[in-house]
């Protein structure tokens, strides 16, 4: 643990806006008829590949009505 203090300033923001981007994006996955693919498919990899997987639903996964 005492290693782990002295990065816990820079390691916070870092981890709420993964944890921000994460709900946004399951919550307009959840919110929105069709997608680009699966609604499961894309629930894994938003909750699964941490800041990557959200923003490349966000880009690429929502299919506009």
């Amino acid at each position: 643990m005492e290693t782990i203090k002295p990065f816990i300033p820079f390691l916070l923001p870092v981890i709420l806006i993964e944890l921000g981007l994460m709900i946004f994006a399951l919550v307009d996955l959840i919110r929105r008829e069709r997608t680009k693919g699966p609604k499961w498919m894309w629930a894994i990899l938003i909750v699964l590949v941490q800041i990557i997987g959200p923003v490349v639903y966000l880009l690429a996964g929502r299919e506009e009505s």
